[in-house]
């Protein structure tokens, strides 16, 4: 799909209104599991809580739901598409000419949102399993302790993360109509318990949200917000899935998932109120109003609906993770890696690496935690901090990008006040959880410092030299048949995109270091474009027939198969004439006009001395060790069934001044 048409793609229909629920709102549609939860909890419990702190704190819900996602996320981010996409690489790809400074928020925002990806669904299974403690008989069956709740909950992320490589297309049919079921489950059981009690309405009220924070009777004080923002945990996804389902249909489907997500926490709520004297509810283990308020014969319904909602939210969750990574490493922020596409659903990937990476610290958060309740303590921290990197890079999009910087001032005011104050009071969960969160960001930020820095100090250390000043080594060394033919065709990856330069390592290759005799010789460098869908080349030969550099410009969200892209190459320049018939004899199809490739990679090495500081030369070689584990470079380009040859090369540093020398004697 061209770039121009992947923003227009997605026009509002009731198939798309369906694949928004299931793609887009798994994440904050299971919020009402643990909100309320969470929050009378840090409360002391519902034995500690009266009417004026139930209604206080709904609307803080309310008017958190209201400000961070239906106006920020909503009606102001969906505007800053990238033809079409979103999300925070599709963002920074608008935004990073504006400032060399914007890479720290971008890979911060990044780092927080795949330590999401690990949270998600450790949590969301957790507090779904959990609730068949409020079935009597099954609570019994679970016993003392988490023992069987977390072995049960292991099993289901399992499940979940080893069917991702077979693709999850013909599971994704169901989640659009499984998340319908599930809002309109949330919005009608809210409804019903509301009913009950209308005066809850006044939490609309924003009043109400502002006295709570200051009452007696709210122990946590300001610290309640970081409970409270965990309704809005999700809120992102809007954002970034925008290129999945189309701005229209999250317009459409937005006001459908808000009415059903506040039903259910005003019906909460009415119950808490109507039920908060109620002894027997006071010693109740895991007590979690939104299974609890319903009728017993409901709650095996509630606990399937929740346990689906669950793993359809940690589906988007690790989907997204797969195009988070792939977009990082398009931008020279993470490692290449192997990409999967394991069905023909446009943008899903598969990336086994990450996949396995994401499952180890699922399962080890699963473990560490054992509850929902202590992992809601590490889940939020990180998304606040996303949260705030978004706002800095909206504020650069409107005021530099646009040239509205009154509007980029205001903007930044409004949410950098209100998340400021949901980061300050989500700072109370560090030490109780929330460093789990902080330490996966950390090991993630620092991947992507050392990838980005190693590679900006390669590219520094890099030495160009003209093409045409070794065009005759070249046809000499492809007239000597003294020296044996290598391949028909030898093709380098190159960086950059001027024609006329090339790395003195790749011409070093070629003529010194066991000279490669080839009848056509190629240079690709692949491009990756701010249009996430753009597929175009472009050819220099030099006035040769037997040289030939090529740029490939790929969209950020094309996989870049080299040799498929080759092969179009190669016999457009057959048609044209500009690349001679090789008249390959040999091969199980018949005689054919090209002949055999052989793909040849330059690698750097660090050296065991060299004029770089402690910190560059820490970074260096932390990115060698990530390359080292995170596989070969070929997988990414496509290349695991062509002919490679890797060779590896010295990072030329600056030598230093005074040299030890060995003495004759």
């Amino acid at each position: 799909m061209q770039a121009n048409q992947a923003g227009n793609s997605h026009t509002f229909s009731m198939g798309m209104f369906l694949v928004a629920l299931g793609i887009v709102y798994g994440d904050i549609g299971t919020s009402p599991m643990y909100v309320m939860k969470s929050i009378v909890e840090g409360n002391g419990g519902i034995a500690h809580v009266d009417p004026e702190f139930i209604v206080g704190s709904l609307s803080l819900v309310i008017w958190t739901i209201t400000l961070l996602t239906t106006i920020k996320h909503v009606l102001i981010a969906l505007r800053a598409d990238n033809h079409g996409e979103g999300g925070i690489f599709a963002l920074y790809s608008l935004i990073r000419d504006c400032g060399k400074w914007l890479i720290i928020p971008t890979m911060i925002g990044g780092c927080t949102m795949l330590a999401d990806g690990v949270l998600t669904p450790a949590v969301t299974v957790t507090t779904a399993v959990e609730g068949l403690r409020s079935i009597e008989v099954v609570d019994e069956f679970l016993g003392p302790g988490q023992h069987l709740v977390v072995l049960i909950t292991l099993v289901i992320i399992s499940i979940l993360f080893m069917i991702q490589r077979s693709g999850t297309s013909s599971i994704g049919r169901m989640f659009g109509p499984a998340m319908m079921v599930w809002f309109l489950f949330l919005g009608i059981t809210g409804l019903w318990m509301t009913l009950g009690d209308l005066s809850i309405l006044r939490a609309f009220n924003p009043v109400y949200a502002a006295q709570v924070l200051l009452s007696p009777n709210n122990k946590a004080g300001f610290m309640i917000l970081g409970s409270v923002f965990l309704c809005t945990t999700g809120a992102e996804a809007l954002y970034t899935d925008m290129g999945h389902v189309g701005r229209s249909n999250i317009y459409f489907s937005w006001p459908f998932v808000k009415i059903c997500l506040i039903l259910n926490y005003m019906g909460q709520c009415v119950w808490i109120i109507q039920n908060h004297t109620n002894p027997a509810l006071w010693a109740m283990e895991d007590f979690n109003p939104f299974y609890v308020m319903l009728p017993e014969a409901m709650r095996p319904v509630a606990i399937l609906l929740s346990a689906l909602a669950a793993i359809i939210a940690s589906q988007a969750l690790i989907s997204g993770s797969y195009t988070l990574v792939h977009e990082a490493a398009s931008l020279d922020l993470m490692p290449h890696l192997n990409v999967r596409y394991p069905s023909d659903t446009k943008g899903q990937i598969y990336i086994p690496f990450v996949n396995n990476i994401l499952w180890i610290f699922c399962a080890l958060v699963v473990l560490y935690f054992r509850s929902g309740s202590r992992m809601e303590n590490a889940y939020g921290l990180a998304i606040t901090i996303s949260m705030l990197m978004m706002t800095v890079m909206f504020c650069v999009y409107i005021g530099a990008v646009h040239k509205h910087p009154v509007a980029a001032f205001v903007f930044g005011l409004v949410f950098f006040a209100l998340e400021g104050v949901f980061f300050v009071s989500s700072l109370g969960k560090f030490v109780v959880g929330g460093y789990v969160a902080i330490i996966i960001s950390a090991m993630v930020l620092f991947i992507m410092i050392a990838w980005y820095r190693g590679t900006q100090i390669e590219q520094e250390q890099n030495v160009f030299l003209n093409i045409w000043e070794h065009l005759e080594d070249i046809k000499n060394l492809q007239d000597d048949t003294s020296i044996p033919l290598l391949s028909n065709n030898v093709v380098y990856l190159v960086k950059g995109e001027e024609p006329e330069e090339i790395d003195r390592d790749i011409l070093y290759s070629i003529l010194d270091k066991d000279p490669k005799r080839a009848d056509a010789y190629w240079f690709i460098s692949v491009n990756t474009t701010n249009e996430p869908y753009q597929k175009q080349y472009e050819v220099e030969t030099f006035g040769t027939d037997h040289i030939f550099r090529v740029n490939l410009y790929l969209g950020f969200k094309v996989r870049p198969s080299v040799n498929i892209y080759l092969r179009q190459v190669v016999h457009d320049l057959l048609a044209t004439g500009e690349l001679p018939k090789q008249k390959k004899l040999h091969s199980i199809y018949g005689p054919s006009d090209v002949g055999s490739f052989k793909f040849c990679m330059i690698r750097k090495m660090m050296p065991q001395e060299g004029d770089i500081d402690f910190v560059d030369n820490l970074l260096v070689r932390s990115k060698y060790v990530i390359r080292r584990i995170t596989g070969n470079p070929f997988q990414w380009y496509g290349l695991e069934t062509s002919n490679v040859i890797i060779e590896y090369v010295p990072l030329f540093l600056a030598r230093r001044q005074k040299e030890d020398r060995l003495q004759r004697v």
